[in-house]
């Protein structure tokens, strides 16, 4: 499998080659990278917007957006320049500079959470021996870009959505944590790439037996929680709180919610492909080594970002078939149900693993 780290060992020793000074040459990579991400954001939260209003329109039996540009595809890009170019409204009695500030903290959690996924092989920013522990902190910052919006508002409507985010994040956070502490525990690992690598002879879903199929279904019902997708939309409850906690936010600043609402939908798919799917890891079922041979042809980065739409798409899916739930459901969900399984599936797996009973 082709190994996208030889691109950057290459491009590296191009730019030390021309006489560069180290802490010039690590600036320009660095601003290289600032920009590679920021780019990588805004397209695949533009095509999330559209990949979900099509498969809403598919479930609805309706067409979607199809009157800006061929089939539609182009409806995006319309609705980015009409937030660009709208009004920033400046509201009395509220805390502005905490107003301002919350959708920062928001974007800002979900760019990090972005540099950290392994998106193929050799191709990762950062790379720690405790990635996936430090996704988890930097995932719970989120949630205090919400409550600084709701508060910051002044709304009443806006206060009731950001309490209900943050219940429903800071209580989703532990069966979406313990899932994840459940396939660490079969790897034996919290190194992402490390996690992944693991997978080469065959995913998780499928080497870690049953714990790994229960740690993979609570994970994606917390995730969906988490990203305030429905049916756990009630931090954005329309017909309840006009808007939830972004009701009083326009133009540029309405569009980083909106944004980080969508790359939060991907990182966190993308991390269930790369902690249950493999990853960037092609599919290898072992003594097929022909067929093994033809999946290493199909590039890692394809692998991934396949994974991570189809994970996606469930959530999508999720959304539109269920209805929203009540927000005492939602609680006693996850308090009553969701997060002792999590406790009995991580001894479990445990159990599994002290006694070799996985693959």
């Amino acid at each position: 499998m082709f190994n996208f780290g030889q691109w950057t060992a290459a491009f590296n020793s191009w730019l030390m080659g021309l006489g560069t000074p180290e802490w010039l040459g690590i600036t320009i990579e660095c601003v290289i990278i600032a920009v590679l991400i920021l780019l990588t954001y805004t397209v695949l939260a533009l095509f999330y917007i559209l990949y979900e209003r099509k498969l809403c329109a598919w479930f609805q039996c309706r067409l979607g957006p199809m009157r800006v540009g061929p089939w539609g595809l182009l409806q995006v890009f319309a609705d980015m320049f009409k937030i660009l170019i709208k009004e920033l409204i400046s509201l009395k009695d509220t805390d502005r500079f905490l107003f301002k500030l919350a959708p920062y903290i928001l974007i800002t959690s979900s760019v990090v959470m972005l540099a950290c996924l392994p998106w193929g092989n050799g191709l990762q920013i950062i790379n720690w021996n405790i990635g996936i522990f430090f996704v988890l902190a930097v995932s719970s910052v989120g949630v205090l870009g919400i409550l600084l919006a709701g508060w910051a508002s002044n709304n009443k409507y806006t206060l009731i959505g950001a309490m209900r985010s943050g219940a429903q994040m800071v209580s989703y956070e532990l069966s979406l944590g313990l899932s994840i502490i459940t396939i660490i525990v079969l790897s034996g690992t919290m190194n992402i790439n490390d996690i992944v690598l693991e997978q080469a002879n065959g995913w998780f879903i499928f080497k870690g037996h049953i714990p790994a199929i229960i740690a993979c279904i609570i994970y994606i019902i917390a995730a969906t929680a988490e990203t305030n997708r429905g049916p756990f939309d009630l931090p954005e409850a329309e017909h309840e709180l006009t808007a939830g906690y972004h009701t009083e936010y326009s133009g540029i600043h309405f569009g980083f919610f909106y944004l980080a609402e969508y790359l939060n939908l991907f990182i966190v798919s993308g991390i269930a492909s790369l902690m249950f799917l493999g990853g960037w890891m092609p599919l290898h079922i072992p003594g097929w080594d022909g067929f093994n041979a033809v999946m290493n042809w199909i590039p890692s980065i394809v692998w991934f970002i396949g994974k991570a739409f189809f994970i996606s798409f469930v959530i999508i899916w999720f959304k539109w078939t269920f209805p929203r739930v009540r927000i005492d459901q939602m609680l006693a969900f996850e308090w009553k149900y969701l997060m002792p399984f999590s406790l009995a599936n991580l001894l479990l797996m445990t159990l599994c693993v002290a006694f070799g009973w996985h693959f």
